[in-house]
């Protein structure tokens, strides 16, 4: 049997932590829908909680509570649709409650089996505070992780950073700098870029992927004399994704490989270290960044920012990197799903 394509489906937008600007920026997108071509999405989260903030932000956001993601598609014009998830306690905007853990983690988990079971086109995640719900009992090291572990994933999916014309692929991603490097190998580099450039083609419609790989050092190790990573490490990953008919470019001097004309040569720059890829795509375009988990057996972006506790409940919340992650959302969906049926 034929899936639905995805623009029968809504994308599932989770809870995220209640007490940040998830609930802000979630109303803020709906009220969008029109003027931003916001696609349509059902949130697992708490009407009441929803509707009463829509309130207290002096927002005409009409919340409807459904039963079936399904409703969501003939009611997202006229009312913001709501599978219920209910809190454990009252939120208060900016201070998280371990008792509502509960509720953040089944929002998770009702958006991957709404996915899963081909109810929903994909998996838009709102930021959580994981503080919070390690101290509610979460075991995972944040939303990849445990996103994975509901897939049944063996090979650790792969971050993705997207902005208006650049996406970045950090190979080593949450450890310090020092610990980069002696994280840095091989089988890393050639695991990521195996895992970056099936998901241009499957999720992005690239039929061949182009693969710039940064170096580690100052102007990419200078022939050895600013380090050897490049030799030792970086190019024999390069080789090897070559052998897998790959196109890729590199080791580049980093400094030199993010301005325009650079930008043009290539659909995803590999990035030895967290903030070597963070860097110029927060430049680049910092609203609009989206954050996409790749080698998932579902689509999953994410704003690209936090919970900021300091603005939530307050209406300064900025919507928009949000909007561009239900709109990644639609299009890898809409691209995966022609992949698979052609």
């Amino acid at each position: 049997m034929t899936a639905a394509l995805p623009d029968s489906l809504p994308l599932a937008l989770t809870m995220g932590e209640p007490a940040g600007v998830g609930g802000d920026i979630t109303l803020k997108a709906w009220a969008a829908r029109h003027e931003a071509a916001v696609p349509p999405f059902v949130v697992l989260d708490d009407p009441g909680r929803l509707g009463a903030l829509a309130a207290k932000l002096g927002m005409a956001v009409p919340v409807r509570e459904v039963a079936d993601p399904g409703e969501a598609l003939a009611l997202f014009d006229r009312a913001l649709p709501v599978l219920p998830v209910r809190l454990g306690n009252p939120v208060v905007a900016g201070a998280p409650d371990p008792a509502n853990g509960a509720a953040v983690i089944a929002s998770i988990d009702r958006a991957v089996a709404l996915v899963q079971a081909r109810q929903a086109a994909a998996v838009v995640t709102n930021p959580i505070q994981k503080s919070s719900l390690y101290a509610a009992g979460f075991r995972h090291p944040g939303h990849t992780e445990y996103l994975a572990h509901l897939a049944g994933l063996t090979e650790e999916p792969i971050m993705m950073l997207a902005a208006a014309d650049l996406r970045v692929v950090p190979v080593t991603i949450h450890v310090s700098v020092r610990d980069a490097v002696d994280l840095l190998t091989t089988d890393a580099i050639v695991h990521a870029g195996r895992v970056t450039a099936a998901a241009l083609a499957r999720d992005f419609g690239i039929a061949r992927p182009r693969l710039a790989v940064a170096g580690l050092n100052p102007h990419a190790g200078e022939g050895g004399a600013m380090g050897r990573e490049e030799i030792d490490v970086i190019a024999p990953a390069i080789a090897a994704l070559r052998a897998d008919g790959i196109d890729v470019s590199g080791p580049r001097p980093p400094d030199t490989m993010f301005h325009a004309a650079a930008r043009r040569g290539y659909d995803a720059a590999l990035c030895m270290y967290h903030d070597q890829a963070l860097i110029p795509v927060k430049t680049v375009d910092f609203d609009s960044g989206v954050n996409i988990t790749l080698g998932l057996p579902f689509v999953r972006t994410s704003p690209d920012h936090g919970t900021a506790l300091d603005i939530a409940g307050t209406g300064a919340a900025n919507a928009t990197s949000l909007i561009a992650a239900l709109k990644t959302a639609e299009e890898m969906a809409r691209n995966r799903q022609q992949s698979a049926i052609s």
